[in-house]
Order: structure tokens, then C-alpha cells, then sequence
């Protein structure tokens, strides 16, 4: 057992309605136990600022062009991110080694390796007077990798620690990824297509709520056939073997024609129907049967989207039956990865981001 390590790690996902915050000791390989768990949600001027913000920028144009407010609204999400961890380290008796910081993404291409990740990590150092680790997209980016999924490492720990393999663990966040471990220990992930991001774009738009809450507002609705077939024929026509997308990959237009009830249901089904396509086509397994199915991120909460899916796969699980908080994988996945990041271990792969070699990533910054 190598040195063990406290982190904190900040995860502020494609919701953007806040920030996870986890403290994780570890030694950044095998050792592992979670201390700390906490939500901070955005002021309602943050929020907004973000999804407009979000919603402008489809291009590197687009990124040059609002650089003005990118650096304000930066500067804003930093501090209240460092307000939020010195909240935490005045009611800790922990000491913090590193704080693994994952900024706000605003834009990723993984085909013109371009990401943008806001958030300062040298002024979040200053202000929490902590060793800061960001930025951790841009190694793998520089090594022919597309930056994305980075938690497949955190999640092969975690299938180590419950010996659990074969195992695939769905993250239904903003966008779905796939992380699966077979039985030899081979690692493999990558993103699927969109989780929530199209609900949660529909429900923001077409009503005054945030996210459609266990997905009742679908449940309450009718899928319309004709328009779930024709996205799901242009979703699989533009599917190309990519191992990362952005929410602006995808888009909702398609469904404007609909009520909120009927566009909510038809979208959920989407997301459903790339969870029971893979069920359908999965070929990682000589005998599938045997493969567990671990969902985590907040699209595990959509009640009416993981029913349907449970009526293809009646034996999957929610994360959170392992005894971890489903709402804070991703944030102890940062706390580890910057633990990682200080040693020079390795956090993305070949078969999880397509990089060239495993290589390690995070910029680690004191300024205090």
C-alpha cells in the first residue's frame, strides 16, 4: 500500500445548476474511502449566466468572439467555488493535500481537439490557499486523444474494491458514457450519445422548471413514433466511432412541434433506446448475461427513464446499492484523478479517450 492522500474534488457537470464536492483519501491507485459529500447550488445569476453563455458558443468563433464574458463569468464560477471549499475546510478536521478542480465545461470538440473548461485554477489556489490540479482534458488532447470520458480509471477502482467485473457502469449525465471492465481486466469506455442533455434542454425551454424531476412530466406525456424514429434514424446515421460528443452535438428542434408532456416522453425515450440498443448489439461479452449494469450521474433520479430501461435488463443497479452516493461519482472521480495527476499515473487510456499511450494529465498549480 503506497502513501495515502486527501483530496477534495469539484465536479460542476452540463446541469449546471452547481457544484459536487467530495473528500476522498487514497493513494491513487487501489486504497479508497469516501470522508465527505456536498452539494453547493449555483445563485440563480450564475445559472443563468452559464446556460446563455453555453447556448452561444458552437464554434472556436464562437469562443473568440464572447472571450469578454467567458473571463467574467470564469472569475465568477472560481470564486464561488473557492467560497464553497473553505465552507467545507472551516467544518473539516481533514488536511487537504490537493483539490482537483473540473471547471465548467462550455464547449468541447473532440474532433478539432478543442475543449473549454472554465475556471481559474491559480486564483481558486489563492483564495483556499490549497494546491490546485485543473485543466485535465488537455494532455490527453496533446496526445491524439478527444479529452473524454476521464472517470473510467475512478471506475475501475471501484470495480476492484466490490470485485464486480464483468461490469459496464453507464453514467447518465449531460451526456452518456460507458465505462466496461471484462472479466481479464480489460478497460474500455466511451461516450454514447446524449443522457439528459436534450430533456433537461427541452424542460428548461419549454417550461420554468430546470429538469424534468423523476421524470414525471414525461411519464405524463405520449411518445410520438414518427418523430423518436426519425431522430433515431439521424442520431445513428451521424453516430460515427467517436469516444467523446458535446451537448451541442445534439439538439431538440426536431421535437419543437410537440407539447412539453409529449417532448418530454419522446426524448426520454431516445436516451432509453441507446441504452437498449447496446443491450441488443453488445458484443464486448461471449455470454452478456454474466455482465452487470451499474447506473450513476443524475439521470439515474429520472424514475420514468430507468424503468424503461430495467424493462430490457431487469437486473441492473443503481451505484448507490454498493453503498457510494450515485450524485458524487464524479467529483470523488476528480479528488482521485488529481491524486493521479501528482504522481504521474496515468488517467486516460487508448481504449477509453483514444490516445496514443496512457498518459497522465492535470496541471498542478500553489499560488499562495
Amino acid at each position: 500500500m503506497g502513501k495515502i492522500y486527501t483530496a477534495l474534488g469539484l465536479m460542476s457537470g452540463t446541469s449546471m445548476d452547481g457544484i459536487d464536492a467530495s473528500i476522498i483519501e487514497t493513494d491513487g491507485k487501489a486504497e479508497y474511502k469516501a470522508i465527505l459529500d456536498k452539494y453547493f447550488e449555483y445563485p440563480k445569476n450564475i445559472y443563468k449566466n452559464l446556460t446563455s453563455l453555453r447556448d452561444k458558443i458552437k464554434s472556436l468563433k464562437d469562443l473568440k468572439k464572447h472571450q469578454k464574458q467567458i473571463k467574467s463569468i470564469e472569475k465568477e464560477i472560481t470564486i464561488f467555488h473557492a467560497e464553497s471549499v473553505n465552507r467545507i475546510l472551516k467544518k473539516t478536521k481533514e488536511n487537504i493535500d490537493f483539490v482537483g478542480f473540473h471547471g465548467q465545461t462550455i464547449f468541447h470538440n473532440a474532433e478539432e481537439k478543442i475543449t473549454k473548461q472554465i475556471g481559474d485554477g491559480k486564483l481558486l489556489s489563492k483564495l483556499i490557499k490549497k494546491i490546485v490540479v485543473y485543466d485535465f482534458r488537455q494532455n490527453d488532447l496533446k496526445s491524439g486523444g478527444e479529452g473524454a470520458p476521464l472517470t473510467p480509471i475512478f471506475h475501475q477502482m471501484l470495480e476492484k474494491k466490490f470485485n464486480i467485473k464483468p461490469v459496464s457502469f453507464f453514467n447518465i449525465g449531460g451526456i452518456l458514457n460507458k465505462t466496461t471492465i471484462r472479466k481479464d481486466g480489460y478497460l474500455s469506455a466511451k461516450d454514447e450519445g446524449p443522457g439528459m442533455c436534450l430533456i433537461d434542454k427541452w424542460i428548461r425551454t419549454k417550461s420554468k422548471k430546470k429538469y424534468d424531476v423523476n421524470g414525471n412530466i414525461a411519464k405524463s406525456g405520449k411518445v410520438n413514433e414518427i418523430v423518436l424514429d426519425k431522430y433515431w434514424d439521424i442520431f445513428q446515421s451521424s453516430c460515427i466511432d467517436k469516444k467523446s460528443y458535446d451537448i451541442s452535438d445534439f439538439d431538440i428542434s426536431f421535437a419543437n412541434s410537440l407539447s412539453l408532456e409529449d417532448g418530454a416522453a419522446t426524448l426520454t425515450f431516445h436516451t432509453a433506446n441507446i441504452f437498449i440498443d447496446n443491450f441488443k448489439n453488445n458484443k464486448t461479452f461471449k455470454d452478456v448475461s454474466k455482465e452487470k449494469i451499474i447506473l450513476c450521474g443524475g439521470g439515474r433520479k429520472n424514475k420514468f427513464l430507468v424503468n424503461i430501461i430495467k424493462t430490457y435488463n431487469k437486473d441492473l443497479k443503481l451505484i448507490d446499492d454498493y453503498g457510494i452516493d450515485g450524485d458524487f461519482i464524479e467529483s470523488q472521480a476528480f479528488a482521485y484523478l488529481a491524486i493521479r495527476s501528482y504522481l504521474k499515473l496515468p488517467i486516460s487510456f487508448p481504449e477509453t479517450t483514444g490516445c496514443m499511450k496512457p498518459c497522465t494529465g492535470g496541471i498542478i498549480v500553489k499560488n499562495f
